[in-house]
Parts: structure tokens; C-alpha cells; sequence
């Protein structure tokens, strides 16, 4: 069995697991550090195999002692050759993992399980988070499944589909006046103030594990072997560094051969510091207000932006920024090809596969899974623009004679 501890990301000194997610001698982030020292390879792989339908299946590989009890399990959702878009795009072998699949449809369905079974067994009786829409829907759904008190903060000027399909489960929802920055500083005050558990602050150490499921997922549902290339979207970056995780485990753990797949990100260009900072060379990323459709990923100031960019240089990858037309346009490339239908989030990837494709960047011999985290009934207003019904009388004569032409030319 396989142990933890809090540790600092960047003076690794180590503390108990607890709701905390800064280290108090440097200020750096606060991680889960696991020594699987106690656990056998090969029987981890059957207890996967035997294991429930969705991500508690790899609870050896998560900061509990076992499996909690989880009435809305997400996870293993469908993994779909997408020869189609590949053809379209000229790549060899391309994989879709639809995570809108999930409960709530979108990826924080993973992130929020493990967030919430964590704030159970800390004693916490409410939880909260700050949100830019996929988020809100998860914690508000998870929380009434678990008879938790919640609490929602989100900009006010979120995609309607998004607050109708949080405030649908009873929480209480606050919008605020304001960029996402502005409502996680909020929710980073009221933590101090208030004895709930913040999914995505003070649970931030466990919540983001709950994205290395992703990796796990994609090595089973390929046959126990890895991609060559993943593209994947970035807004904190913890999902895009936390995916990386979870290859990296199983590879040193000998679950699956080879070396990690090259790391390429997608961000929109009306919020891209990462993609700024990878272009320019920098560093660090520097703080943007975003101007974007892609509110999803609209974190101007995004917390593991910093190793985002390490992921990305190490592995011989790239950090793409893709217009709000590109967005569009990926959306109905996506649907046009695949028959699946996703939010911005996934506009912003798949348009990033479409330049790494039109650049030559991708071998053909390559095997490229792309991450779609959210469904595309969540943003519909994105997808007006060049919406278009013909629309007849009830007639025979109506199709042969108004339609039929136009549509055969």
C-alpha cells in the first residue's frame, strides 16, 4: 500500500495531510508526495482491472486508504479513433478522450470526487470553490449527492447554461462581479474566515489529483501503452502538469513501458500567459485580463502556469494560443468529424491540433491523444455564428423545388 504526505513544490518540506496548500516556510504550493515503496506492481494492475467502472478504481494511486464511498463515480469515459479528423488534419494515428462523458460533463467531475471525498473525511460539512463554469456544476451536484452544504463563486457574466446547470442542485450560487482572479482572491479571503472546504484552495493538493486519472484512463484504454504526443488545454495548468503526473508514476512503477509523451498545450489568445510566456521565452508568465469566448480558460494569472512551461520545454513540446474564430471553427471541425460536440475549452485544443498538424510538427508514425473536458451544450452561444436551418413548407414540391437544388450544388 502506497503512503503520502503534504509536501512544498518548491522547498519540499514535508506536513500532515490536512486542508492546507501553502508551505508556511516559503510560500510555495503545497503537492501530494507518495511513497509506493509498499506496493506491488502486479497486483495494483489486477486490483485496477477488477475495479469499480470509474477513477476510484485507481484508488491505490490516490491520497485515500481506500476506496470512498461515491455516488456520482465519474471517470472511464470513451477514448475514440478519431480517424476521420485525422484524415482531414493528415495524422496517423489520433485519439479523442471525450471526458463531457462524465456526471456533469466535463473533466471536473474527477478533481471534485476526490476533493469532496477528502473534505468528508476531514470533517468538513460545507464546500466551496471558485469557478469559471465547469467547476460550479461539479461541486454544486457532487455536494447534494453527498449531503454537503455548498457554496458557488463565479464571474457574473458566466455563460447562462452554465449557472442554470449549477444552481439546478441547490447551492448557493454567487456571482461576482468580476474576472476568475478576482473571485479566487475572494475565495482565498474567505478561507481564512470561514470552516469550509475551498475544492480548489485549501483542498487544492488533493483536488488536483484527481487529473492523473485522465493518464491512467488513457494507458488502460490503449492497451497498457502510452500516447506518443498529448494535446491538452491550460488554464491553471494542473491539468495539463497532472496528467504528466500520472504517466510518470506508472512509468516508474514499471505499469507501462516507454517515456512520457510530448506535452503540447492550447490556450485562447484573449487569455494565453502561459502560450505568451513559452513564445517569448520567458520564465514566469506574466498576468493577462481576459478577453475571450473561452471562459473556461479564462485564469489570467493561472497558479501552475510556471510548470506548465516546464512540462512543455522538457518534453519537447509547445504552448499554442488560437483565436476566438479558430475556437469556433475547432468546435465545428470536432463535431464535423468525430460527432462530438464540445465547449470552447475543446475548440481551443482541437484548433491547436490543427496548427501543430499545418506546421509539420506531428509525425505521422505518431499516436496523439487529445483531452476534450467539456460539452458543447454548456456554450452554445459560441456556436451561433454560421448557424443556419432551411426552412420549407410541409410539401414535396417545397424540398424539390426550394431546397433540393441548393442543397445538391
Amino acid at each position: 500500500m502506497a503512503t503520502w504526505e503534504l509536501r512544498c513544490k518548491e522547498c519540499e518540506a514535508a506536513y500532515p495531510a490536512e486542508a492546507r496548500y501553502v508551505c508556511e516556510h516559503c510560500f510555495g504550493p503545497l503537492e501530494i508526495s507518495y511513497d509506493f515503496s509498499g506496493l506491488d506492481p502486479a497486483e495494483a494492475r489486477r486490483k485496477i482491472q477488477a475495479g469499480s467502472p470509474g477513477i476510484w478504481r485507481y484508488a491505490d494511486f490516490l491520497p485515500f486508504d481506500g476506496r470512498p464511498r461515491d455516488p456520482l463515480e465519474p471517470g472511464l469515459t470513451p477514448l475514440v479513433r478519431a480517424d476521420r479528423l485525422a484524415d482531414r488534419l493528415g495524422i496517423g494515428e489520433l485519439w479523442i478522450k471525450n471526458d463531457a462523458a462524465n456526471p456533469t460533463h466535463s473533466f471536473k467531475d474527477r478533481v471534485v470526487a476526490v476533493a469532496l471525498a477528502k473534505a468528508r473525511e476531514l470533517g468538513f460539512e460545507t464546500v466551496a470553490c471558485a469557478s469559471t463554469g465547469n467547476l460550479a456544476n461539479a461541486v454544486a451536484a457532487h455536494a447534494a449527492a453527498a449531503g454537503l452544504d455548498s457554496y458557488v463563486f463565479v464571474p457574473a457574466d458566466l455563460e447562462e447554461q452554465k449557472l442554470l446547470a449549477t444552481g439546478v442542485y441547490g447551492t448557493r450560487l454567487i456571482g461576482v462581479r468580476g474576472t476568475y482572479d478576482d473571485v479566487n482572491r475572494l475565495c482565498t479571503e474567505l478561507c481564512e474566515t470561514r470552516p469550509w472546504a475551498f475544492v480548489n484552495v485549501n483542498l487544492r493538493p488533493y483536488y488536483s489529483q484527481g487529473s492523473k486519472t485522465l493518464a491512467f484512463e488513457t494507458v488502460e484504454q490503449l492497451g497498457w501503452s502510452l500516447p506518443d504526443r498529448v494535446v491538452c488545454p491550460i488554464a491553471s495548468g494542473s491539468l495539463f502538469t497532472k496528467v504528466a503526473r500520472g504517466f510518470d508514476e506508472w512509468i516508474d512503477l514499471g505499469l507501462v513501458e516507454g517515456e512520457l509523451p510530448t506535452f503540447n498545450g492550447a490556450q485562447a489568445a484573449g487569455c494565453s500567459p502561459v502560450a505568451t510566456a513559452f513564445g517569448e521565452g520567458w520564465e514566469v508568465c506574466k498576468p493577462q485580463r481576459p478577453e475571450t469566448i473561452a471562459k473556461s480558460l479564462a485564469i489570467g494569472n493561472p497558479a501552475d502556469g510556471v510548470y506548465a512551461l516546464e512540462l512543455a520545454r522538457s518534453t519537447g513540446g509547445s504552448i499554442d494560443a488560437v483565436s476566438d474564430d479558430e475556437i469556433r471553427d475547432g468546435i465545428r471541425l470536432l463535431a464535423e468529424t468525430t460527432g462530438i460536440f464540445t465547449e470552447t475549452a475543446g475548440g481551443v485544443t482541437t484548433a491547436a491540433l490543427a496548427k501543430l498538424a499545418d506546421r509539420g510538427e506531428i509525425d505521422p508514425a505518431e499516436r496523439v491523444v487529445v483531452y476534450i473536458t467539456g460539452e458543447g451544450l454548456k456554450t452554445l452561444d459560441a456556436t451561433r455564428e454560421g448557424f443556419r436551418m432551411h426552412e420549407i413548407e410541409p410539401t414535396l414540391e417545397a424540398f424539390e423545388g426550394e431546397l433540393e437544388p441548393a442543397l445538391t450544388r
